[in-house]
């Protein structure tokens, strides 16, 4: 029993504790509060300073030039999360997985949640329900420019962008390559391949192969490509591949470009490559493939962030095949890899 004032022990029906949101909907709804507290650990590299072992938040403090009482409440919550743990002595240690925090690791993830979690992608999350009112890309609507015209502007934001890229697409490139056999002597033509990281994974597997690295001529300029084991078997090639693709390939790769775009831009980018691919050679479209029927995947999220980010988006096969219909190619294969990506081999018809 409680008399007038009284707070009720146990939550009656018309009580707030009785219509508390279920566990999924509170994740969700918490799940900025997470990614904040995730970016100001990634800012001050706290996982770099646990590499040795557990600290306590005033020794971390020290290192890292942080206040301990706010890093013990931000470690606390992300514990939760299994990227670090407290012992009985009010320790924190880095847990398997939040080792990818680390700076020092192979394929770390460091740069990929700066850029995640940067601001410019923040403020274009806020922005996302005018993007389900009017279509216009959230980032748009934040900075009133397109996304890839915004990271031309700004040489930092680049910098963050294509950081956060390495990392993410890195270790990919070498589950790529072996998940692929390409044939003796093939030419392999990369089409908006970055510096090369897929093609220079391609052309370690074997010393038949050649290839060339296409893409904008500020970016080729700086490729991954000059090794010993690969000399005389690459080129590099500047452009812009709405307008033409390098002609006379055998395989035409496409890495994680698709997604980028809407259909019809994606349908120009195809035409450019089909217009230089001989008939029967094969495209080779590097991207996540989406189950559908509401099956849980990984690209689900990626899905959104290209949604406001630049009006790209993921897609099934059987959007790929329409897509690559329209472009003159025959959807052939769909090959799984280790990684999140699929390759989708077409063949130009």
């Amino acid at each position: 029993m409680t008399g007038p004032g009284d707070t009720p022990d146990t939550p009656t029906p018309d009580h707030p504790l009785a219509t508390s949101a279920p566990p999924v909907l509170h994740d969700v709804m918490f799940g900025h509060i997470h990614a904040a507290a995730l970016r100001a650990v990634a800012v001050h590299r706290i996982a770099d300073h646990l590499a040795d072992g557990p600290r306590t938040p005033e020794e971390l403090g020290g290192l890292s030039g942080t206040e301990p009482g706010a890093l013990r409440r931000v470690l606390r919550l992300l514990a939760v999360r299994g990227l670090f743990q407290e012992d009985e002595r009010g320790r924190f240690r880095l847990e398997p997985a939040g080792q990818p925090l680390r700076t020092d690791v192979a394929h770390s993830q460091h740069p990929g949640v700066l850029m995640i979690t940067d601001p410019m992608m923040v403020r274009s999350a806020a922005e996302l329900s005018g993007t389900l009112r009017g279509g216009r890309s959230a980032f748009e609507l934040a900075y009133g420019t397109s996304f890839f015209e915004h990271l031309h502007k700004s040489p930092q934001d680049r910098g963050v962008f294509d950081a956060g890229m390495a990392a993410f697409s890195g270790p990919e490139d070498e589950l790529v390559a072996q998940s692929y056999a390409f044939p003796e002597g093939a030419r392999v033509v990369d089409v908006a391949g970055g510096r090369g990281g897929l093609l220079r994974a391609v052309l370690r597997r074997d010393p038949s192969l050649e290839g060339l690295l296409f893409d904008r001529p500020a970016t080729v300029g700086e490729h991954l490509l000059d090794e010993p084991a690969l000399a005389g078997r690459w080129r590099t090639e500047g452009g812009d591949f709405f307008e033409a693709v390098p002609p006379g390939g055998d395989f035409y790769l496409l890495k994680h470009i698709l997604h980028d775009w809407n259909d019809e831009d994606a349908v120009r980018i195809l035409g450019s490559v089909r217009r230089a691919a001989p008939e029967g050679a094969r495209l080779l479209v590097v991207d996540a493939v989406l189950p559908g029927g509401g099956v849980p995947h990984p690209a689900l999220e990626l899905d959104i962030v290209m949604l406001m980010a630049v009006e790209g988006r993921e897609r099934t096969a059987a959007e790929f095949e329409a897509l690559l219909a329209r472009a003159g190619f025959r959807l052939h294969r769909i090959l799984p890899t280790p990684s999140l990506p699929s390759v989708i081999e077409a063949v130009a018809v």
